[in-house]
């Protein structure tokens, strides 16, 4: 199995660090204190004071009047937008997935990796539905999750184990689950076009989602674009029959516009 990065002498654990502690803050927070801090990223609160400190300094974070809370601070819009410019999916996906939400009622998503987890990056709302709660900066496990299944069955070998060996026992997650996953999730890709974690046993029972990677040319790990709802208003049947097929579609056709032929959805 492909070595940890940490474990790589070329791997600079303090920038490690310091990313780690803008990746603990949320969009429902109401800033953070060092002990949050530390207890999210698992850093001693020594180091995470003199990372949050160094952070404020450099613009990431702010602590406007209140020294004992961070937030992120207006460097981060910088990076963002130079991020979002140069990721050039991103844009043309928007009226793709925005006419999705408003066809199916549902919010379209999409994640990405974060560590051990997949984050929502953006999201667009269906129109006149006010009642769907997943935010950017939400984060999902690789485990039971239709987000986390794409991802792993669409990862090259290599990166699987790395992303396996570095996700193991988040939500139960295990070499050998994840190789289940891999395998089925694979077949679901290539005979469906979509993925859908079992409803049965999803991570949260109050939503339901299904989801299609993407093979973008400006990211070295696949994306995911993702359809949830409430189950009440997005049953299996919904998402095997409508839902997931119009994913599907409105992947293919990003696919298109960025010029690419649609990806191989199998192991590789």
């Amino acid at each position: 199995m492909t070595e940890l990065p940490e474990t790589d002498r070329r791997f600079a654990t303090t920038l490690a660090r310091g990313l780690s502690v803008l990746r603990a803050f949320r969009t429902s927070d109401d800033g953070l204190g060092n002990a949050e801090i530390a207890e999210r990223t698992g850093l001693p609160k020594s180091t995470v004071s003199r990372l949050t400190f160094t952070l404020q300094k450099l613009g990431y974070l702010t602590s406007a009047h209140r020294h004992d809370r961070y937030r992120p601070g207006p460097a981060l819009l910088v990076l963002g937008n130079m991020a979002s410019a140069s990721i050039s999916f991103v844009d043309l996906s928007g009226p793709l997935m925005q006419r999705l939400a408003d066809e199916t009622g549902t919010m379209a998503l999409l994640l990405v990796r974060d560590g051990k987890r997949m984050v929502i990056v953006k999201t667009w709302r269906p129109r006149g539905v006010a009642s769907l709660w997943l935010e950017v900066g939400h984060r999902v496990p690789l485990n039971k999750s239709s987000s986390g299944h794409a991802l792993l069955a669409s990862l090259d070998t290599e990166a699987f184990e790395q992303v396996v060996a570095e996700a193991a026992g988040d939500r139960g997650l295990t070499p050998t689950r994840a190789a289940d996953i891999r395998r089925q999730t694979s077949a679901q890709l290539m005979g469906q076009g979509y993925a859908l974690a079992d409803p049965a046993s999803y991570f949260t029972d109050s939503i339901h989602a299904v989801a299609v990677p993407f093979h973008a040319r400006d990211t070295s790990e696949p994306v995911v674009f993702t359809c949830g709802a409430m189950p009440d208003m997005l049953t299996e049947a919904r998402m095997r029959q409508e839902v997931g097929p119009k994913l599907r579609s409105a992947v293919h056709e990003l696919e298109r516009m960025m010029g690419q032929a649609p990806a191989a959805r199998a192991l590789t």
